[in-house]
């Protein structure tokens, strides 16, 4: 062991790793003139890439030889990603909700390991549990959870708060001095995490239980492949290798196939009948206003060789245009802001768990924006505020006793013998 290493038993303290880190780097640098010309050099290069990193974007991907071995390799982990998505669609709105859980759990862990710094760690063992304590208490706030246990437990906000107070607490007693940057830096990272990944997360379990049925985002797709093949012009400096032309492109597809694929989607029950439990069996359920056919007339604009002049449209199409257009235009901007990111930390990827894509945080940049968007939109122009019997009797079954029940059936007889 190296002299200016700590000891283990020794209690470490951040004087003492920053001391052993700027000695043992001393020691490496001034061993020899060979290593400090070495040293020298390894600085000048860094600092060069770092400058050719700022000024010159990268090339795009039409100027990109081996770009082909790289769209083969995106191509293949893509159909395996949807292969994957369209099975587990299959399955149900339970074994969805468990995908978006370990989704959430895999973009916690990429986001966790950018701050995280081993010598300090060692000082600080309790700071990973105590993100856990922090990550565990999210995901049982989450929606699907609340309605697992929300049958057994009355209290259900009142204890994740008390876990919440806990973990709030615990990350005071264990502040430790010179550390307090450190320890509030992680502080603030975990709950920005907190807010960027479940938050927006349990906007997708609300619209799965709503139905399915949903515009998926593959504006990315698009634009890849437009930007593949006829990307010349740079879009943004965050990310150079997005083009106008794939930005484009991939605008105009997403719309025109959210459209179309909208009137596919919408005509069966498995994805537009809501769900109001975790049971997985079949759906069944009167078709809403939405997803019924009406005849909609072309306009006279149409040039006449068209050879239809009157079809049948679902109502939701209209509303697929506009999630559509937030997917082409806003959207985005989610994967411009990992892009900035990425560079804040100089990183290439989140992760390399999916080959040609990087992380699970690359791929579900996008996705977190939309998913929002599309609980409010939902919530705001589609889904009817309006009080229903099954909602109200929902409520009764759930929320009143066997006494309380019978009493209400007395006064609602009592009510309509009376009218």
């Amino acid at each position: 062991m190296s002299q200016f290493q700590v000891s283990v038993g020794h209690r470490c303290s951040p004087l003492e790793v920053n001391k052993a880190k700027d000695m043992e780097e001393e020691s490496n640098v001034s061993s020899s003139p060979s290593t400090r010309l070495r040293h020298r050099k390894q600085q000048r290069s860094s600092s060069a890439e770092a400058v050719v990193d700022d000024g010159n974007p990268s090339p795009l991907l039409v100027n990109d030889q081996n770009k082909y071995k790289s769209f083969m390799v995106r191509t293949y982990s893509t159909i395996w990603m949807i292969g994957g998505f369209v099975m587990v669609v299959y399955m149900g709105h339970l074994y969805i909700t468990a995908m978006v859980l370990v989704i959430q759990i895999f973009m916690a862990k990429e986001l966790f390991n950018l701050l995280r710094k081993a010598p300090e760690e060692k000082c600080l063992p309790g700071i990973k549990h105590l993100n856990c304590q922090r990550l565990a208490n999210t995901v049982t706030a989450d929606q699907f959870l609340y309605r697992l246990v929300s049958g057994l437990i009355k209290y259900h906000m009142a204890i994740c708060y008390l876990l919440y107070i806990i973990g709030f607490m615990w990350f005071i007693l264990t502040l430790k001095k010179k550390m307090y940057k450190y320890q509030f830096g992680q502080y603030a990272w975990t709950h920005m995490i907190l807010i960027v990944v479940f938050t927006q997360s349990s906007f997708t379990v609300a619209n799965i239980f709503e139905g399915i049925f949903c515009i998926l985002n593959y504006n990315d797709i698009f634009a890849y492949i437009f930007g593949f093949f006829f990307g010349r012009t740079p879009l943004i400096k965050l990310s150079p290798k997005k083009t106008w032309e794939g930005f484009i492109g991939a605008s105009v597809t997403t719309i025109i196939s959210a459209f179309f694929l909208a009137n596919i989607m919408g005509r069966f029950p498995w994805l537009t009948c809501p769900r109001q439990d975790l049971s997985t069996g079949w759906l069944q359920c009167d078709a809403d206003p939405l997803f019924k056919p009406e005849p909609f007339t072309l306009p006279a604009w149409i040039p006449g060789w068209f050879p239809w002049k009157e079809m049948e449209v679902l109502p939701v199409q209209w509303h697929s245009l506009c999630l559509g257009l937030f997917a082409s235009i806003i959207a985005p901007f989610g994967g411009f802001f990992a892009s900035g990111f990425k560079r804040a930390f100089k990183i290439k990827d989140f992760g390399d768990s999916i080959p040609g894509h990087g992380g699970i945080t690359d791929r579900m940049d996008c996705q977190m924006v939309m998913a929002v968007f599309a609980y409010i939109y939902l919530q705001s122009f589609i889904v009817s505020q309006s009080v229903s019997v099954d909602k109200i009797l929902d409520q009764i079954l759930t929320n009143l006793t066997l006494e309380e029940q019978q009493a209400l059936f007395t006064r609602l007889g009592q009510m309509i013998g009376y009218s």
